[in-house]
């Protein structure tokens, strides 16, 4: 159920913490002034104005929809069960590649992206400082010197110094404070605190999305060394039949147009061969990039994909809310504007400030300090807003983004369950693919064995063979690549269920308003 603010019918009403709070509001309801409620408010320094935050309501699916599960065989892959209802740690290293575990920690030190989040976090943590300061008085000194002349010619005027000069050493203190009476300050610590949240969930996000690509680069460079493998296998084999085709030819057995298809199969091949090594460039500069080095000093090993997905422990719908740091961001960011709307209300409530004001003045230099020059004044102000034209259509604008945040976090939830449906219906679907795929392989293989040996005996023209030879060709490089899109697809499940972070990951109001290390206040030249 969406939840609204309607701003037309409910009242800003003051909470009060402190045990007379129930005595406040019953001097409201029997009519006292709002002049007599903010005196009481504020000596009893508990009020909060604004409404109170509840997050909204999800219900969550009983359970992740899935296909049925594929026949079994070898290449099936499926999700583990339900009792393995978690990732922990460091999620890459259920893949059990070593080199793809070494790469994922340098991307965690040197990803400049990540580094951004972090810099940002560490930006919001410092606005709760600046925000608590509003807690204290303010104190201020403005030491001055004047030396002045009044005018001969004001005879006629009060002013006894006519023609005389003048000199003034000042030395005064300024001190002044604004109690909290209606909760301003505390909603500004509030919204500070839950917005450095908001940016300990996206640095979290930042990794998980920059960790998953590195993965999924990783994966696409290994399948583009399945295919040069593969491709350099028909290199060879093309080769071996180029030079029968020739020596047929050479003994007056086969005719010329076998050698020159032969020749143009071969070509073609090599051609393609070429091209592929331009993929494993872009994704080994692409790695390169995430794990903060040069492209041209950087390189990843030849090394062909040869092992399937493990088994993915996706858990219960309900448990996807709490392992999903962009779900925990778009619920910090309501309860961060939640307390702004609530800083908008305290416009509505007057306002007292307390000043002090003090210090030595004199004449002469050398009596600046004596008890004499002292002088001081105190007294404290009260403002109370009595005409604000368009006041309430601003506090709209807080309302508006309020329930702008409601539909992004329920938004951000309904993405949440598609991406793991999406992966999980890619899961089975791909396993019955790459077994059907290897069916058509063995099928193709026995085909194209058959057809050379028809080739060699004469029975058959060698464009038969070329027929059959570019079928087995196709179907291995598909095979291939959805084997990388297999691993991809493992890749991105991972991601949608939120990797190996947790709710409980998150830095309570408390962590993030502690003072962040000296080394973080360093500038980085």
């Amino acid at each position: 159920m969406k939840r609204t603010i309607d701003i037309s019918r409910r009242e800003p009403r003051p909470s009060c913490g402190h045990p007379l709070s129930a005595a406040f509001k019953n001097s409201v309801s029997r009519g006292r002034s709002l002049f007599t409620a903010a005196l009481l408010c504020g000596a009893l320094s508990g009020c909060t104005v604004g409404p109170k935050y509840h997050p909204p309501v999800v219900q969550p699916p009983a359970a992740f929809k899935q296909p049925p599960a594929p026949p079994a065989g070898a290449g099936t892959w499926t999700v583990a069960q339900p009792q393995d209802s978690k990732i922990r740690g460091n999620w890459w290293e259920i893949f059990n590649d070593a080199e793809l575990n070494s790469l994922e920690s340098q991307l965690n030190i040197n990803n400049q992206n990540i580094k951004v989040a972090f810099e940002n976090f560490m930006q919001a943590r410092a606005l709760i400082g600046e925000a608590r300061a509003q807690y204290y008085p303010t104190a201020g000194t403005t030491p001055a010197f004047n030396r002045a002349r009044s005018s001969s010619n004001l005879s006629n005027t009060p002013s006894a110094n006519t023609g005389k000069e003048s000199t003034i050493y000042s030395l005064p203190i300024d001190i002044s404070w604004a109690p909290d009476l209606w909760g301003r300050v505390r909603n500004a610590v509030h919204a500070s605190q839950y917005s450095a949240q908001v940016s300990a969930a996206d640095l979290e996000n930042e990794k998980l999305i920059e960790q998953a690509s590195l993965a999924e680069y990783f994966f696409e460079i290994r399948g583009q060394d399945a295919l040069i493998r593969l491709y350099d296998e028909t290199i060879s084999a093309d080769t071996q039949t180029l030079n029968l085709t020739q020596a047929l030819y050479d003994t007056g057995i086969g005719d010329y147009l076998a050698v020159a298809e032969a020749q143009s199969t071969l070509q073609s091949v090599q051609a393609e061969a070429t091209n592929l090594t331009i993929f494993r460039a872009q994704y080994e500069h692409a790695i390169a990039v995430l794990v903060g080095k040069a492209a041209p000093d950087f390189s990843v090993p030849v090394r062909p994909l040869t092992t399937a997905p493990p088994s993915i422990p996706i858990g219960l719908p309900s448990e996807l809310l709490e392992r999903r740091p962009d779900v925990a961001a778009a619920e910090r960011l309501m309860a961060a504007d939640n307390a702004r709307l609530g800083i908008a209300y305290t416009a509505f409530y007057p306002t007292l400030t307390l000043s002090v004001a003090g210090g030595m003045q004199s004449s002469p230099f050398t009596r600046l300090l004596d008890w004499p020059s002292r002088f001081w004044s105190i007294g404290p102000s009260i403002s109370q807003p009595l005409f604000q034209a368009g006041l309430t259509s601003a506090l709209h604008q807080y309302v508006a983004i309020y329930n702008a945040d409601v539909a992004n976090y329920r938004q951000t939830i309904l993405t949440a369950f598609q991406q793991v449906e999406d992966s999980l219906t890619a899961t089975q679907v791909l396993s019955t693919q790459i077994q059907q795929q290897e069916q058509a392989i063995a099928s193709a293989q026995k085909a194209y064995d058959l057809e050379m040996v028809r080739y060699q005996t004469g029975v058959d023209p060698y464009l038969d063979v070329v027929v059959l030879q570019n079928t087995l060709l196709a179907d291995q490089q598909a095979l291939a690549n959805l084997q990388v899109e297999q691993m991809s697809n493992a890749v991105l499940l991972v991601e949608a269920l939120g990797g190996g972070w947790d709710r409980t990951q998150l830095p309570t109001p408390k962590e993030v308003s502690a003072n962040p290390p000296k080394a973080d206040t360093r500038i980085q030249r």
